[in-house]
């Protein structure tokens, strides 16, 4: 079974053309990735019935490797480095701690535009807002749709921060794509492949959401169909998952997975401990733990005024708490020797 083919740093076009053109005769996808001393050709799908024969004495090859995880564009094997997104100049990865906030749900240009004045001052690099909110109970608070939308883009512009937004279907994507400079995947919509492959087919950052009863090798996979159909600007969101224990969090928020992401894949790894949580109370200490962890960043919910949230205010922060949150992971970073 061939999955990579390592090509020598002397390998001419002519011989990497040759392998490209081989795999592409035999069916496959190829995903091709040059560095500075070696190319790697990567053979997307189903590989079981490929020998490595076949490749290892073509001209130029050093090594074909076998890769026997499902998730192959996502892994480490495939893509050694880690992958760093840029939107508009901030960026995810890197060594970089990245702070995302905002409220919940979008409930008026007046709160959002207030707290995405004070996250930018604070500290915070993307603003959070839904537009579109999917909930447990159909008479809860589903968001402004549109008009929400057309909000974000509004104090995008006046405050010039980029905005990360949930899209809830396939339908969707497009319209929500105009305003956001990320879109999200939710929990809920983890499994829905459908919607994994149309954002897929975008050239947009996209936020995916690990759901509450996902496997780590689950979550990778649904990761790998946004990969599969060519878009590489993928970054997953440990977000807590359900156990027997519901009496004092929401979610137990599993930050065993930030170190065995990072391990298993070259994907920035964000966390979100007010989902994670579900308690104001929580998002601090969880957020210092999940740096420490090694977490390239965190999603956390603010709100000018918690008590008054449309949605989520019990694990919303006000501004004193937010503020606190920055001067508390600080340290962190610093001795991490990260930036933030």
């Amino acid at each position: 079974m061939a999955d990579l083919i390592i090509m020598s740093s002397k390998a001419t076009e002519e011989e990497i053309n040759k392998v490209v053109d081989k795999i592409k005769s035999l069916g496959f996808d190829v995903h091709l990735s040059r560095g500075a001393e070696k190319t790697i050709i990567g053979i997307i799908g189903d590989t079981r019935g490929v020998s490595d024969e076949l490749f290892k004495l073509m001209p130029g090859v050093v090594e074909v490797i076998s890769i026997l995880k499902d998730y192959k564009l996502a892994s480490r094997e495939f893509h050694p480095e880690d992958t760093v997104i840029e939107i508009n100049g901030v960026k995810i990865g890197e060594g970089t701690v990245t702070l995302i906030a905002g409220p919940c749900s979008v409930e008026s240009k007046e709160q959002l535009l207030k707290t995405a004045k004070f996250i930018k001052k604070t500290g915070g690099k993307i603003l959070r807002g839904g537009a579109f909110k999917p909930r447990t109970s159909p008479y809860s608070f589903l968001g402004l749709g549109t008009e929400g939308l057309k909000i974000l883009q509004e104090v995008k512009e006046i405050i010039g921060i980029p905005v990360i937004t949930e899209v809830l279907s396939s339908a969707e994507v497009e319209g929500v794509a105009e305003f956001a400079d990320i879109l999200q995947i939710g929990a809920r919509n983890m499994f829905n492949y459908r919607l994994l492959q149309k954002v897929g087919k975008l050239r947009k950052p996209v936020l995916l959401k690990r759901s509450f009863s996902a496997k780590i090798s689950e979550f990778l996979n649904c990761a790998e169909y946004i990969l599969k159909e060519g878009n590489d600007k993928v970054i997953l969101c440990e977000r807590g998952i359900r156990t027997f224990d519901s009496e004092f969090t929401r979610n137990t928020l599993d930050l065993t997975a930030i170190p065995v992401l990072k391990r298993e894949t070259h994907l920035p790894v964000i966390v979100d401990p007010s989902h994670g949580t579900g308690r104001r109370d929580l998002v601090i200490p969880m957020s210092k733990a999940a740096i420490a962890a090694g977490a390239d960043g965190l999603m956390i919910e603010v709100h000018p005024k918690p008590e008054e949230a449309l949605s989520d205010g019990f694990q919303s922060l006000n501004f004193d708490m937010f503020s606190n949150l920055v001067n508390e992971i600080k340290p962190i970073v610093q001795i991490l020797g990260k930036t933030f």
